[in-house]
C-alpha cells in the first residue's frame, strides 16, 4: 500500500512490447504529430496574416486550431519519447501537468465548437444581423469565456484528482496520464467526490450537446425554406465542416469512455484512446481547409509568396 505523498513518478502503459513495434509506433506518432502541427500551424498563420480573413468564422477557427495544437503537444511528445527510448516513467508533476493541459484543451475545444454552432445559426437564420450579433468585440467576449471555462474546468478536475490518496501502486493502464486511470489507483472510499464532479461534467457536456442539436434543427429548418436549390446547397455546405468536426470529436470520445465495464480491458482502452487523442487534431485542419475555398486560396498565396521570398 502506498499513498500519493510517497509517489514520485508513474509508469505509463507501453504502446508495444517489442522494439520493432515501438519504433514503428514512434514513426506513426511522429508523422501524425507533424501533420497536426503543420495543418494547424498553417491555419493559424494564414488567418493571422490575412486581414480579409479576420471574420467571426475564421476567428473561431483560429482558436480551435490553437486548442488542437495544445492537445496533441500535451500527450504525443511523451509517448514518442517513451517509444523511442523504451521507457515508461513520467514524473508526478509531469503527470499532473499532462492531465491539466489535456483536459484544458479538450474542454476548451468542446466549448468553442458549441460557440461555432451559434456562429452558423446567426449566419443562416439571421444573416441581416450577422455583423451586429457577431462583431469583433462579441467574438472576443464569447471566445474568452470558452478558454476561461476550460481552464477552471481543468483546474477543478486536476486538483480534485491529485488530492486523492493513491493506494494501489503507480502503474497506469494508458500511454498518457488520464483521470480514469489515476482514479483506479485511488482508495475506493474516495471515489464519491470525483464521482460527483464527473456527474456535473456530464450534465455540462450534455447541455452543450443538446444546444448543438437544437441549434442545428433550427438551421436545417431555415435551410429547407430557402427557395433555390443552389442557395440550400451553399447554406448547407457552410455547416458541413463544423458538423464533421463535432461528429469526429464526440464519436471518438464516446468510443473511448462510455463503455460497459464488462468489455473494458487495457488493450481496448489503449486502442480506443489513440484515435481520440491524436486523430481529431490532425484531421480538423484538413476538414476545414477542404471546404473553405477562401482559406485554401489564401493559404496557397501565402505559401507561394514565402517560397519565392526564400
Amino acid at each position: 500500500m502506498s499513498n500519493s505523498s510517497s509517489i514520485r513518478h508513474f509508469l505509463l502503459l507501453a504502446l508495444a512490447d517489442t522494439r520493432q513495434l515501438q519504433l514503428l509506433h514512434f514513426c506513426l506518432l511522429l508523422g501524425i504529430s507533424l501533420a497536426a502541427l503543420l495543418g494547424n500551424g498553417l491555419i493559424i498563420s494564414t488567418i493571422a496574416c490575412s486581414h480579409h480573413l479576420h471574420t467571426p468564422v475564421f476567428f473561431f477557427l483560429l482558436n480551435l486550431a490553437l486548442s488542437d495544437l495544445g492537445s496533441i503537444c500535451t500527450t504525443v511528445p511523451k509517448a514518442m519519447h517513451n517509444s523511442l527510448w523504451d521507457t515508461r516513467d513520467i514524473s508526478y508533476t509531469g503527470c499532473a501537468s499532462q492531465v491539466f493541459f489535456f483536459v484544458f484543451c479538450a474542454a476548451t475545444e468542446y466549448f468553442l465548437l458549441t460557440i461555432m454552432c451559434y456562429d452558423r445559426y446567426v449566419s443562416i437564420c439571421k444573416p441581416l444581423h450577422y455583423g451586429t450579433l457577431l462583431g469583433s468585440r462579441a467574438c472576443v467576449h464569447m471566445a474568452a469565456p470558452a478558454w476561461a471555462s476550460g481552464f477552471l474546468y481543468s483546474l477543478l478536475h486536476t486538483a480534485n484528482t491529485f488530492s486523492l490518496p493513491l493506494c494501489h501502486g503507480n502503474a497506469l493502464g494508458q500511454f498518457f496520464c488520464e483521470i480514469p486511470q489515476i482514479l483506479k489507483l485511488s482508495c475506493s472510499k474516495f471515489y464519491l467526490r470525483e464521482f460527483g464532479l464527473i456527474m456535473f461534467s456530464i450534465s455540462l457536456l450534455f447541455g452543450c450537446f443538446l444546444y448543438i442539436v437544437v441549434t442545428y434543427v433550427q438551421i436545417f429548418r431555415a435551410v429547407l425554406r430557402i427557395p433555390s436549390e443552389q442557395g440550400r446547397h451553399k447554406a448547407f455546405s457552410t455547416c458541413l465542416p463544423h458538423l464533421a468536426v463535432v461528429s469526429l470529436f464526440i464519436s471518438t470520445v464516446i468510443f473511448a469512455y462510455p463503455k460497459p465495464r464488462s468489455i473494458s480491458s487495457t488493450s481496448l482502452d489503449l486502442a480506443l484512446s489513440v484515435p481520440y487523442t491524436v486523430v481529431p487534431p490532425a484531421l480538423n485542419p484538413l476538414i476545414y481547409s477542404l471546404r473553405k475555398q477562401e482559406l485554401k486560396a489564401t493559404m496557397r498565396r501565402l505559401l507561394t509568396g514565402w517560397f519565392w521570398k526564400y
